[in-house]
């Protein structure tokens, strides 16, 4: 927003200048990375936090038309491009990061993270999509960060496929346990989500000593450890990108029917989350026969097919 502070923006405080001295590193992120000295547990000063906001300060945020020219450059290797793309976006992965401090990890921690996801976003983004790369990228970080968290929550390290079964048991035990009152046996659970009783004693046997994804996190009651977890089944970016572009150009393309025919392929193929209707509904609701809906309906696709084949797009991947 103009007149708006860019650091305001991205929720890092307004950055004191630092005195130049020595050859800066590349960028603070790619620094944070390369650097294997600080522990995952580390509680680094509010001067080393403080120091790194600074440093993240002195990149302005890129408005749409530089940011297609340099992600542009970036899918030809450019170094330079690359390395300004990470700079002007290190105050989004901190934004990103600070809604993650109670969880029990360091701050810098969770940014270290967030900005390997965004590298990552970076490296995967194809500038041609036509949507902002802070859109694509946010995804990408907080994957990153929830990771982390889910690793650095635990005294032993187990694989997420584990931990998302060991998550399963545990509510269905705590459900159970809420109907019946008692400890429930390891059968019953079987039985409840399904797996073998050997699979259910194996996840209750992991869990001794360690904390439940099912337990209330202390920051907040109502939020458990399962809940920051990255679901799995969640479309990552690439396919909500695509259904985002889908819907955008399906909008453009309906624009090109007369009022009765949009209104008929909307209702009859549920279009815009509105709900499927037959044709009988909709010869109700227009007050024609049901032959004529279905005549224009048909007249509605060819036009569609003829608008979507001029741009080499399949109606059969449309509707």
């Amino acid at each position: 927003m103009k007149g708006k502070d860019d650091t305001e923006e991205y929720g890092v405080s307004d950055p004191t200048l630092i005195e130049p001295g020595g050859t800066a590193p590349d960028t603070a992120a790619e620094t944070m990375v390369a650097d294997g000295s600080r522990g995952a547990g580390d509680m680094p000063s509010i001067d080393a936090t403080q120091i790194y906001f600074n440093e993240i300060g002195h990149s302005a945020l890129l408005n749409a038309e530089e940011e297609a020219i340099l992600t542009r450059k970036v899918k030809q290797n450019d170094a330079e491009a690359r390395k300004r793309m990470i700079e002007c976006n290190l105050r989004l992965v901190v934004n990103i990061a600070k809604h993650y401090t109670h969880h029990g990890v360091a701050l810098l921690d969770l940014i270290e993270e967030g900005n390997m996801g965004m590298m990552h976003a970076l490296d995967k983004f194809d500038p041609e999509r036509g949507f902002r790369f802070s859109t694509y990228a946010t995804w990408w970080i907080r994957q990153s960060i929830e990771r982390c968290i889910m690793n650095q929550s635990r005294t032993i390290r187990l694989p997420v496929h584990v931990i998302k079964d060991l998550n399963t048991v545990l509510q269905a035990s705590r459900h159970l346990e809420a109907h019946t009152g008692k400890e429930p046996r390891p059968e019953d659970i079987a039985y409840l989500v399904g797996r073998p009783v050997k699979e259910v004693q194996r996840m209750l046997f992991l869990n001794l000593g360690m904390m439940s994804l099912d337990a209330p996190l202390d920051v907040d009651p109502l939020l458990c450890m399962g809940d920051i977890m990255a679901d799995e089944n969640t479309p990552g970016p690439d396919l909500m990108l695509e259904q985002h572009e889908l819907r955008s150009r399906l909008q453009e393309w309906l624009g090109r029917l007369n009022e009765k025919q949009r209104y008929i392929i909307e209702r009859r193929y549920g279009l815009n989350g509105g709900e499927i209707h037959t044709l009988e509904q909709l010869a109700g609701h227009l007050h024609l026969t049901r032959e004529r809906v279905r005549q224009i309906q048909l007249e509605a696709l060819e036009a569609l097919r003829t608008v979507l084949s001029g741009e080499g797009v399949s109606r059969d991947g449309v509707f």
